[in-house]
């Protein structure tokens, strides 16, 4: 007796399968981009950098202890008086009891200063990211599912928002508050003008489910407008809004840094990333390392999140990214 062979798959037959796979039907968000980001090494990288950055954040004092200094503690013996502070020692100073050296003319830690750094910056990016992401949400699906006049206040809204000079205003509110704090100060600001673009986008996505057949099944059920919007309607923009969500944090990470740098940010002796590239200017020639270590975490952190949100808005958000 004879089997007849199946017939041979055609050439490329396995990705397809694979892509099939990938976008099997029912699948949550989160299922889908796990599957897609075990196929990708180098978003394997930017995951693990981030992973790494978030837990500096979240054990900032505790690793910042194993060093055995304090970030606001001075140790002139790092440092040369006849030489203007400069740290002793080669690279900036670095040795075993000061990991990444110190910094000029204070000899303070420059590891302990980074590790608490990036949990300002984090939180502040985080924190802010989070206000974006619900305002722009709520807006943006209020807009699109009832329409009419609330569509057109909120739209205008998001239009005044975007068009305001917001760097400009951010650098003057954060220039005249004196006796706040200054990390609160600048999550509420930076997160008031971030939302209009999430909004946007957010709309859109529900203009074209409102009048999908599962909503009109739900509708025609007796389900009311809040069961319909959290049951329906925000799962299916939960893909677009994770990934935007990942690419604006390394703009808030970027916009801290900034506002820093410029000295209406973090104020010392808070350590901030961007405060210790603008402390760090008067020193690139003689001590060029003080320049480099903080730099260095900044690209780090801004380019491993871009890379994964770019990945996260390919896989959740095809129609949304690059042609």
């Amino acid at each position: 007796m004879t089997t007849t062979a199946p017939d041979a798959a055609p050439e490329g037959a396995p990705d397809a399968a694979a892509d099939r796979t990938a976008a099997a039907p029912g699948s949550s968000p989160w299922q889908l981009a796990r599957r897609e980001l075990r196929r990708r090494p180098a978003v394997r990288v930017s995951l693990c950098i981030v992973l790494l950055f978030v837990l500096m954040a979240v054990g900032a004092p505790w690793l910042g202890a194993l060093g055995g200094w304090s970030p606001h503690e001075f140790d002139k013996s790092a440092v040369d008086p006849y030489l203007g502070g400069q740290p002793l020692g080669v690279l900036g100073g670095i040795s075993p009891e000061h990991w990444l050296g110190v910094e000029p003319v204070t000899g303070r830690d420059l590891y302990a200063r980074v590790v608490h750094g990036a949990q300002v910056s984090l939180l502040i990016a985080f924190a802010a990211t989070a206000i974006v992401v619900l305002a722009g949400t709520a807006a943006g699906i209020a807009a699109g599912y009832y329409g009419g006049r609330t569509d057109a206040v909120l739209s205008r809204l998001m239009d005044l928002t975007m068009s305001f000079p917001s760097l400009i205003f951010m650098i003057a509110l954060l220039s005249v508050a004196k006796d706040v704090n200054r990390i609160v100060l600048m999550t509420a600001v930076i997160g008031i003008f971030g939302w209009p673009g999430i909004a946007r986008v957010v709309r859109g996505q529900t203009l074209s489910l409102k009048h999908r057949e599962y909503v009109d099944a739900a509708r025609v059920g007796g389900a009311g407008p809040w069961r319909i919007l959290t049951r329906e309607i925000l799962p299916g923009v939960a893909g677009p809004v994770i990934a935007y969500t990942t690419l604006l944090i390394p703009g808030m990470i970027s916009t801290e840094a900034a506002l820093s740098y410029l000295g209406v940010g973090v104020r010392p002796p808070t350590p901030s990333w961007g405060q210790m590239i603008a402390e760090s200017v008067a020193y690139y020639e003689t001590d060029p390392m003080y320049f480099v270590i903080p730099s260095v975490f900044l690209f780090l952190a801004v380019l491993a999140f871009t890379l994964l949100g770019d990945a996260l808005r390919d896989i959740l958000d095809p129609r949304g990214g690059r042609t």
